[in-house]
């Protein structure tokens, strides 16, 4: 047994999230915790939402509440819709927690104390009409390196270089749109990245085997341009983690807080210390996971997210952690994704343009969104939601295949034998050929999850699905039952094992139809096969079972049409 941590990027508390967000990190994180737990291994699966900066003050301001208050119940909403989508963290936290508060000052004392934090006076942005100071993000123009007019404070996304607010030309505010601005001398804290550049270079090369995607992105950070930068870890801005050292305020940064892109990681060990207070645990529990001189040196740790955000991942967090000089945990694999698209464009929350987590959970059962967002899980490429691909995967992968093979064996079944699994005949070389071919694709789906490669996983579950419908076919229990009662029931009894085999891998894509499939056939307790032979007689002759409700129903073309046109938003 392996222990795993399993961490998700954290969603931003400022609305609901998109498919292309769930399928980023969420998603594909969750069926890989809950491939790793069936194997039998020790997971912790966190996540949390991103609650400081901006963006949640202005949602907030919007909403009319209280920051606080909008968070917490964003909170809420965020973590219903996670349930909704069967995601099964072990504790889903908040980066405004208490825990993450402590921690984030303790680690800020630590990088000050080991020559890592540097007092910068800089100039920064306000806007009088907001009345307030512009966090890099808030203050858009045009970029000095490529044209781009809506280069943002912080990067231009068109080119990507990495800029100042001040280097933008004819700069004006995001929120207002008003260039009523001025730029004023202010303090900041920043933490000098630039110190960790080879530490961090040596790091990343000793890392075999991360997604290209990942390294590519961490190196251009490391080397392009003027190469790793120091960044500001404080902002003017009521909202965050005050920035105290030792339980007092920081001298010279009274007021400020701590910059969210500093603290929101390092929730990912705050949320497993919120895991254990929720569970009445102490401290060594959760520090068993994080700390290499509390147990966690034997911890594999991976991290799920988005393109966007490896930058941090690679870079900005582990300078947090190397350069505390305690012994954290380091990432051992980063998997990163890149977009997934809506009919060719992007999804919008202004236009109406694509689905949203929440739409998506009242329209149809999370199992069919898990299936067709996994199975063309945005790996090597971006990938492309359509309505049509998305029907065909519905109809074709899960109706068509899996619940058709579970309604036939059940129901005909039912009709000749009754609802047991039958006696009599013997298994023969039509059986040992579908345990050898679905031998050989299970052995195939492990080594892909293992390496989370998760499209190539699913394409392979779905062939092991298609065994059994072969099996059906070249077999004709219906006919032979006609001379050969016996032999028919030998066939189907195979069949009928198949039904929980098919339960127990298909889990960690689609866990709601798994939960049926066992349920209908007695067998909840079935667990990953470790001999697919013995796995393929586990419900042997008059075992009883219930003939399901329709697993998957299919998505009409009319109905296809419909969801078309109302998520195709404005223009």
């Amino acid at each position: 047994m392996s222990r795993i941590l399993v961490t998700s990027a954290l969603p931003y508390i400022n609305g609901i999230k998109h498919l292309g967000n769930l399928v980023g990190s969420q998603l594909p994180s969750d069926a890989y915790a809950r491939f790793m737990r069936a194997r039998g291994n020790e997971v912790m699966f966190i996540c949390a939402t991103d609650e400081h900066g901006t963006p949640a003050e202005l949602a907030a301001a919007k909403a009319g509440k209280p920051v606080a208050d909008f968070c917490e119940d964003m909170w809420q909403v965020q973590k219903d819709i996670a349930d909704g989508f069967r995601l099964s963290f072990d504790f889903f936290g908040r980066s405004s927690s208490e825990r993450n508060r402590d921690l984030t000052q303790h680690l800020a004392g630590k990088l000050a104390e080991n020559g890592l934090i540097e007092e910068v006076s800089e100039k920064q942005v306000y806007s009088h009409a907001d009345g307030r100071y512009l966090p890099d993000r808030y203050i858009e123009g045009t970029c000095p390196n490529c044209g781009s007019e809506n280069a943002r404070g912080d990067q231009c996304e068109n080119c990507t270089k990495q800029l100042d607010p001040t280097d933008l030309i004819n700069p004006r505010s995001a929120i207002s749109g008003s260039t009523d601005l001025e730029v004023r001398e202010t303090k900041h804290l920043y933490l000098k990245q630039s110190k960790m550049r080879d530490k961090l270079d040596k790091w990343i090369d000793s890392q075999k085997g991360w997604p290209i995607l990942t390294t590519s992105i961490a190196k251009k950070w490391l080397h392009d341009g003027d190469g790793l930068r120091d960044r500001g870890i404080t902002r003017d801005l009521d909202w965050g983690v005050p920035v105290q050292y030792d339980g007092a305020p920081w001298t010279g940064m009274e007021g400020k807080v701590f910059y969210v892109w500093f603290d929101a990681p390092i929730e990912y060990i705050a949320a497993t210390a919120e895991w254990a207070d929720a569970n009445g645990l102490d401290d060594a529990a959760w520090e068993s996971w994080w700390r290499e001189d509390k147990g966690a040196d034997d911890v594999k740790y991976v991290q799920f997210m988005g393109k966007d955000n490896v930058p941090f991942h690679t870079l900005s967090f582990p300078s947090t952690l190397m350069g505390s000089g305690e012994p954290w945990k380091l990432v051992d694999y980063i998997k990163s994704y890149n977009w997934l698209t809506y009919e060719g464009g992007k999804f919008s929350t202004s236009q109406g343009r694509g689905v949203f987590m929440n739409q998506a959970l009242e329209i149809m059962p999370s199992d069919y969104w898990r299936w067709w967002l996994l199975s063309n899980a945005p790996e090597s490429s971006d990938s492309d939601f359509t309505w049509a691909s998305f029907q065909g995967g519905v109809n074709k992968d899960l109706a068509d295949v899996l619940g058709n093979f579970v309604s036939r064996v059940t129901k005909f079944c039912r009709s000749k034998f009754g609802e047991v699994v039958p006696e009599g005949g013997a298994y023969g070389k039509a059986e040992a050929a579908v345990v050898a071919e679905i031998g050989k694709r299970l052995t195939a789906y492990q080594d892909h999850m293992e390496a989370i490669e998760i499209r190539k996983a699913t394409a392979e579950l779905r062939a092991i699905w298609v065994a059994g419908n072969e099996y059906l076919q070249a077999t004709a229990p219906w006919s032979v039952y006609k001379t050969d009662p016996d032999a028919a029931a030998a066939m189907v009894r195979f069949a009928l094992n198949l039904i929980p085999l098919y339960a127990v891998l298909s889990e960690p894509f689609i866990p709601d139809a798994s939960a049926k499939m066992l349920v209908s056939m007695g067998a909840e307790g079935a667990a990953w096969p470790t001999d697919l032979s013995a796995a393929l007689e586990a419900l042997p002759a008059g075992h009883a079972f219930t003939v399901p409700d329709v697993l998957f129903a299919k998505i009409t073309d009319d109905r296809r049409v419909e969801l078309e046109e109302q998520f195709a938003g404005q223009g």
